[in-house]
């Protein structure tokens, strides 16, 4: 193992070769990178990764190791995925530590499952490093909570398009509307008219809040509030291009007192009592 990047004493895992780690690089931000996600740089033989991942983690790896492009982008030329998988296992197969570094969490929207399934069945061993998907750290960085005590008991991930690109048929979006108070929608800047048509349609408020978080925790975040109604036209007049959280619910308002990056850039708070409570936030 590399010392190039120490980490903390600890009983840290050995990349053997002929394994494949499935590896979380987190939503964008460095930093937001895990610990074992640094060990596994370390050591890894080859890296194999996607069009997320942030080239500055790229430049932690050894220096000595392949790197591969396997990046899949909605509407742009992209590596299939079958190929994909099947270059992990003869790459394993050569007796590679190989690293499967994808952008935010292997398993959220990202077919870590898929790969990690044909690695199994080809006889290949492998390791699951999970990371700060973007419905959740995206959201964080942009000042809007996914969950909230005076707002929801209850979130829903769901992805704006399915295999074929278009807009998932097993998405029951009337019910969708009507159970979970708070909807994170990946991949879904193509098909939101669509789908906040169906949302408010299930029932959902036209005025409910809604924010859109593109390139969520690099230096190129943009934050575009508006409301269910009025999203698809938001997006259309605004210079906002994926990749992009889209958050639906109250929870968004939230964003009016903890914009931290606002604020730590000198901004004051919009609003601290978002929710209109009318009492400290202690005060429960």
């Amino acid at each position: 193992m590399t010392d190039r990047f120490p980490l903390p004493p600890g009983d840290w895992p050995v990349m053997q070769p002929g394994w494949v780690w499935l590896c979380g690089a987190g939503p964008g931000d460095p930093g937001l990178m895990t610990l074992n996600a640094l060990n596994a740089l370390n050591q890894a033989d080859v890296i194999v990764y996607d069009a997320l991942v942030d080239p500055r983690i790229l430049d932690w790896a050894r220096g000595d190791a392949l790197q591969i492009y396997a990046g899949k982008r909605g509407g742009k030329p992209s590596a299939v995925q079958k190929d994909i998988s099947l270059r992990l296992v003869d790459l394993a197969r050569d007796g590679n530590r190989v690293l499967r570094l994808k952008g935010g969490d292997p398993f959220v929207f990202g077919r870590g499952g898929e790969e990690a399934q044909t690695l199994v069945q080809h006889g290949v061993p492998i390791r699951i490093l999970p990371g700060i998907s973007a419905g959740i750290g995206g959201l964080a960085y942009s000042g809007i909570p996914v969950t909230h005590r005076d707002i929801n008991q209850t979130v829903a991930f769901v992805t704006g398009h399915d295999q074929s690109g278009e807009t998932p048929q097993s998405v029951d979006w009337h019910a969708l509307a009507r159970a979970a108070q708070v909807i994170v929608i990946y991949m879904g800047v193509k098909h939101i008219g669509r789908i906040s048509a169906e949302l408010i349609a299930g029932g959902r408020d036209p005025a409910d809040p809604v924010a859109v978080v593109t390139d969520a925790t690099t230096p190129r975040q943009k934050v575009l509030e508006t409301r269910l109604d009025r999203v698809e036209a938001d997006i259309a007049a605004s210079d906002l291009e994926p990749p992009a959280i889209i958050c639906v619910g109250r929870a968004v308002l939230m964003r009016q007192v903890l914009d931290w990056q606002g604020m730590a850039a000198g901004a004051p708070p919009r609003n601290t009592d978002p929710l209109g409570r009318g009492r400290a936030a202690e005060e429960k």
